[in-house]
């Protein structure tokens, strides 16, 4: 028996991760972009994670943790909050 799993039907709260995971990635990218033309070189000069990590997380691919947000914020030489604004914290359960 084969099972699919539908991935289109996906709640709020998933999609509201979605894009704020996105959102994050596209910061990410634009600070480091700022700061080195290059992926490789600009992970291996700050060596907080390895290549394919960074360009996951540049991609919204990877719900980070904490841990790993204050690591990117120093490398990228910002803050957290640098990092978070623009991101939607309100998970409004209602509109289901």
């Amino acid at each position: 028996m084969i099972l699919s799993h539908d991935t289109t039907n996906i709640t709020y709260m998933q999609q509201v991760d979605k894009e704020n995971l996105e959102k994050l990635g596209q910061k990410i990218n634009e600070l480091r972009l700022l700061k080195s033309s290059s992926l490789n070189q600009f992970v291996l000069s700050n060596g907080c994670t390895t290549t394919a990590t960074w360009s996951r997380v540049e991609n919204g691919l990877v719900d980070l943790k904490f841990s790993t947000l204050l690591k990117f914020a120093h490398a990228l030489g910002v803050t957290v909050d640098e990092l978070l604004k623009g991101i939607n914290f309100d998970y409004n359960f209602s509109d289901e």
